[in-house]
């Protein structure tokens, strides 16, 4: 595409990128395939996909199932899903409300071209994965960012800000919780106030639940979700995934539930953006949510446990600030006096071979952070605490 065009400048002008890259990739990029780096700059698990869903996946293409399929999903997937929610969270969730997407990423994009229009005002709570802020953007949305806080050593929301951001007008709030980078997560009686301003003033909300089996609190299936606490007709969509508790990132594969009544916008706009999702990562979906109840507990126990044993290790290292997090796969950190996140992150790499995530890549407000993917083998994250001390001791 000729880039002139493109950004419709002349040909004296320097053409501008119209759309913020992203800086956790920048510096993967950078360092990728490299032996002598420990990378845990990505969002995933460092295990491939359970064998009994691979199999699931192989079988379907053996068997021939390389054809199109409904915009919306096979049903058998979409009953699946059904099924699975509606015993998560003891409340009926119908068919009539869900559809197989691309990817969580590809359904935060369709909530966005489903309600927001050029010039909508568009609230985020921060800091949060790039993709979601800059999403809104791509098809006009002005975003406004409200950042969570450190409290006693620990994230929080500051909810009399949010509220006061989500003024008459505002057309779509986004809010990811456990929260992917901080690991914050919502409260109830926050998700009840938040749901009460919004009803209020028409207020849509897109929950992005894909980490909401990652809960390390004692006695919860999954972290709160405003699906037990809304009915049919409410403006909400929630947007989840196979990528992080079924460890299928590759897969490419997820899902959304909204009203009914935007049900048939939903699957044309399912049609113009990817036609349907390929039916081998629909089958393995379906054995991930009919069989995969022990894998996903196993996972979150372990998750759980070195999370546990990195923030402990972590916080006895010097000029390190290490928050307490309640769910996701992240610990968010800071190098007493460092600002430049990006800076810090290349310096990481190239004086001791460790791959973390730049905090400017979660937007302003997670500059001077860096976050650590903890998904990973015990023996790599051990690693990794003895480089990052290696560096904090020069």
């Amino acid at each position: 595409m000729n880039s002139a065009i493109f950004s419709r400048t002349t040909k004296e002008e320097s053409p501008k990128l119209r759309f913020s890259p992203s800086l956790v990739r920048a510096v993967a990029n950078s360092a990728m395939g490299r032996a002598d780096v420990l990378p845990f700059w990505f969002g995933e698990s460092d295990q491939p996909t359970p064998s009994f869903i691979r199999e699931a996946g192989i079988a379907s293409l053996a068997e021939g199932e390389t054809f199109y399929s409904e915009n919306l999903g096979r049903p058998y997937l979409r009953q699946a899903i059904s099924t699975y929610l509606t015993d998560l969270h003891g409340q009926t969730i119908g068919t009539d409300r869900i559809a197989v997407t691309a990817s969580g990423n590809s359904a935060l994009m369709l909530a966005s071209q489903l309600l927001v229009e050029p010039g909508d005002r568009v609230v985020a709570v921060t800091p949060l994965w790039p993709n979601a802020v800059e999403i809104p953007k791509v098809v006009g949305g002005q975003v406004t960012c409200v950042s969570l806080e450190v409290r006693e050593g620990q994230w929080a929301l500051p909810l009399d800000k949010l509220l006061q951001a989500l003024e008459p007008g505002t057309r779509m709030l986004v809010l990811n919780s456990p929260n992917n980078p901080t690991g914050w997560t919502i409260q109830r009686p926050e998700q009840r106030a938040i749901l009460d301003h919004c009803r209020l003033h028409g207020i849509w909300i897109i929950a992005d639940d894909v980490y909401e089996r990652l809960i390390f609190a004692d006695g919860l299936r999954s972290a709160p979700s405003l699906l037990t606490l809304t009915d049919d007709e409410d403006r909400l969509i929630v947007v989840n995934s196979f990528s992080k508790a079924w460890t299928m990132t590759g897969w490419r594969v997820g899902w959304m539930v909204v009203p009914p009544a935007i049900l048939s916008d939903l699957a044309s706009l399912l049609e113009y953006n990817v036609s349907c999702v390929p039916e081998f990562s629909q089958r393995a979906g379906a054995i991930a949510l009919q069989h995969g109840e022990p894998y996903v507990l196993q996972l979150r126990a372990e998750l759980a446990h070195t999370k546990k044993r990195l923030i402990t290790a972590l916080r006895q290292l010097p000029r390190l600030e290490v928050p307490e997090a309640d769910g996701a796969m992240y610990l968010f950190l800071r190098v007493a006096g460092q600002t430049d996140s990006l800076h810090l992150a290349k310096q990481l790499i190239d004086e001791v071979g460790l791959g973390l995530a730049p905090g400017r890549a979660f937007g302003p407000e997670g500059e001077g952070w860096l976050r650590w993917c903890y998904a990973a083998e015990w023996t790599k994250v051990e690693s990794g605490i003895e480089r990052i001390a290696r560096f904090l001791s020069r």
